[in-house]
């Protein structure tokens, strides 16, 4: 792994790295309002997510819109401010309004969905309806649970035979609705779902090498694995960065869920080979295929992925040595990104986190800034600011 900065330099550059992200935040509240911004910037600014046939301008559809509420219930713990209270309690209330109408819900993204939106607004707040909504949203993710393989389905129609049988590695991140819906309900069949989904991703998504296929697929019928492939990556052998930074971050939190020791080892697994293939800023490149000299663009978002799993890895691993490997490979990171991939004051950006990319290959979001890198990024900074700080996962 590579050499630290020291975790007290890190905390100090957090602190004011802290500040200009909280007023990022609060000025991007003032330009949207109760709206969303798009997946993505373009050329450095967010625009309200298009309107489609069923959603108007800046409507609250796709997978990525609970990062801005996220963003908004994180900025409300660190500093208490109603403006962002305000803000986030009423993207709750939108968020259990689309799932209660079901609005856009074939996805297994609904654990990132809800877990970022109605899940903080129960446990900050103990608000009743965003509990029950939650609750919802777990209900509609287990319809995706294909029974013969234990696992929970990615993307789309189930109807749609192309869509059957197959999970990715952001899949890990999804869990933890269902974990929090068994602390709730005391209903195991939530659990059940999450230990048998979580041990076919550590059996296969995870290759011998210790990287990760991007997405997996199994025969519907019998739940025989089939093979790995890509979506997002350079090719179906190489190891696409974001997906190895979900590794790292979704085993971690399954084992704290699961207890099974086995995730734990996968968490490990996962940090060891990113850290390893990180180029000498520690900052990966969009796929770890990449090396020092290339000029491929860098997905900053997978760093502060890294940083957040590395730091969840830290706080659970039993050997002190072996979590201070992880917590330093983390400070070696955000230093990083907070010293070379945040915006200047100077830029034009109402992005937290600069130079991430969404799907290079579908030319998608390359070099710009995303709403899971802002969310990443600042619950990093969170995680280094209120240490013992308890995770919406």
């Amino acid at each position: 792994m590579t050499t630290p900065f020291t975790q007290d330099t890190t905390a100090s550059a957090a602190d004011v790295a802290l500040s200009a992200a909280l007023e990022t935040v609060r000025r991007n509240i003032a330009t949207f309002g109760d709206d969303y911004p798009d997946d993505t910037t373009t050329d450095g600014r967010y625009q309200l997510r298009p309107a489609t046939a069923d959603f108007p301008l800046g409507g609250n559809r796709g997978w990525t819109t609970s990062f801005w509420s996220g963003l908004e219930w994180l900025a409300y713990e660190l500093t208490g401010e109603d403006v962002f209270l305000g803000a986030a309690q009423r993207h709750a209330a939108d968020f259990a309004a689309r799932v209660r109408d079901e609005k856009d819900l074939d996805t297994h993204d609904l654990g990132f969905l809800y877990t970022l939106s109605t899940v903080p607004a129960w446990r900050l707040l103990n608000d009743d309806d965003a509990r029950e909504a939650g609750l919802l949203a777990a209900d509609h993710l287990m319809r995706r649970l294909l029974e013969p393989a234990g696992i929970i389905q990615a993307w789309g129609d189930l109807t749609d035979p192309r869509q059957r049988g197959r999970t990715i590695v952001d899949s890990l991140m999804n869990m933890p609705l269902l974990t929090w819906a068994t602390e709730q309900t005391g209903d195991d069949r939530y659990a059940s779902a999450v230990r048998r989904h979580t041990a076919q991703l550590r059996e296969h998504i995870l290759r011998p090498d210790n990287s990760t296929f991007h997405t997996f697929y199994w025969d519907v019928d019998t739940g025989a694995p089939l093979y790995g492939a890509t979506e997002q990556g350079a090719g179906d052998d190489s190891c696409w960065a974001r997906g190895q930074a979900w590794g790292i971050y979704g085993f971690a939190l399954n084992y704290r869920a699961t207890g099974d020791p086995l995730l734990l080892e996968a968490a490990w697994r996962c940090a060891e080979y990113f850290v390893a293939h990180l180029p000498a800023d520690s900052v990966p490149f969009w796929d770890l295929v990449y090396t020092d000299g290339s000029d491929a663009p860098r997905d900053s978002s997978s760093g502060a992925i890294a940083v957040c799993g590395l730091l969840e890895l830290a706080g659970l691993e039993p050997d002190k040595a072996r979590a201070a490997v992880a917590s330093d490979a983390a400070h070696t990171i955000l230093a990083s990104l907070i010293e070379n991939y945040t915006p200047a004051r100077s830029q034009d950006s109402d992005a937290l986190l600069l130079h991430s990319v969404y799907d290079l290959p579908k030319k998608n979001g390359v070099d710009e800034g995303t709403l899971w890198g802002d969310y990443f990024y600042l619950e990093a900074l969170t995680r280094v600011a209120l240490p013992g700080w308890k995770p919406f996962w």
